[in-house]
């Protein structure tokens, strides 16, 4: 079972404050040492409560709705931001631009401080979703995903994670079994090649894939396009559909691929398409579609935008700058 970065968040501070409670009853009896007024103590979580600097207002802490355990939603609420989103800061000059600020961006912003340390809540929440984002990065495509689909798997050069984050150019070339896999399986010149790969966030293809391909197939479909064989590329950068291209030919080509995690969502894929890929392809010839995740542009509305986008590569036999959309 798995829970959700902000319920557990939740949980954290909740014992936190059980904690306190009970040193506080322990000491009730006790003399309190008198402390210089506006002075801010150094680690204790009550701080969060109250600001140093602005007479004690009580904390404001963003409202967002409740995940299920074992949930892969990254709704707009969820991510922090929206039509409930609050701010942290006690009595701000101007509320309504702070309300506006947030309802329109998942960013850090108004999360307020306990003198000059951030709120225990708020640095909770930033190492979970560091955390997360390093897990995406380091983890690995769930296989049963992929068998789903029917898709096998074919590597790159990148060798190990640390290699393929200092050596780029090693995502873009599929080694030798694995052209030969391609060779042996894959069909030859389709209309449209699906590939598949973890680049830099394997979370992507986990939360995504399940809606966007079958979104996708299905828009190929009523567009009368043919799809050659899928396949998944371990270690790939968006360069490798190149040298596939070069390969199997086909008309147009989509790479479906994790994007570098941040702090609002480890889990956001791309979509990178071209019209006949081949070596030397340069990057304005390409056309993508980003920020694919529940929180962005829904897996399942992109998945049906994409095989628009792929059908108009097929009739203008351009892509990239040269594409009108």
């Amino acid at each position: 079972m798995t829970i959700s970065l902000d319920r557990l968040v939740e949980q954290v501070m909740a014992e936190l404050e059980k904690k306190l409670g009970a040193n506080a009853a322990g000491l009730s009896g006790e003399k309190e040492p008198s402390t210089p007024k506006g002075t801010a103590g150094g680690g204790d979580s009550k701080q969060d409560t109250a600001s140093s600097t602005g007479g004690g207002s009580q904390e404001y802490t963003r409202q967002s709705s409740a995940m299920d355990a074992g949930s892969h939603a990254e709704e707009p609420s969820i991510l922090g931001f929206g039509e409930e989103a609050a701010h942290n800061v006690p009595n701000p000059k101007w509320a309504e631009g702070m309300n506006e600020l947030l309802a329109n961006t998942p960013a850090r912003i108004g999360v307020w401080r306990a003198g000059t340390r951030p709120l225990t809540r708020e640095m909770l929440k930033f190492r979970c979703d560091h955390a997360a984002a390093v897990d995406s990065i380091y983890g690995e495509a769930n296989q049963a995903v992929l068998d789903e689909f029917g898709m096998f798997t074919v590597e790159t050069r990148y060798g190990n994670t640390e290699n393929y984050l200092k050596r780029p150019d090693m995502g873009r070339i599929v080694t030798d079994e694995g052209v030969e896999l391609l060779r042996k399986q894959c069909v030859m010149k389709p209309q449209v090649q699906v590939v598949v790969s973890d680049g830099l966030s394997a979370n992507a293809v986990d939360a995504n894939l399940r809606d966007v391909y079958p979104s996708l197939l299905d828009s190929l479909e009523a567009y009368g396009l043919k799809t050659g064989t899928p396949f998944f590329v371990r270690g790939g950068r968006v360069a490798v559909m190149d040298q596939i291209g070069e390969l199997l030919q086909p008309e147009v080509l989509v790479l479906l691929i994790g994007e570098r995690p941040g702090l609002v969502s480890s889990k956001s894929m791309s979509a990178y398409m071209c019209f006949r890929p081949r070596q030397g392809t340069v990057e304005s010839d390409r056309t993508v579609v980003s920020n694919i995740h529940r929180g962005g542009t829904p897996p399942v509305e992109a998945g049906a935008h994409i095989g628009t986008i792929l059908k108009k590569m097929i009739e203008q036999q351009a892509s990239g700058v040269r594409l009108e959309i």
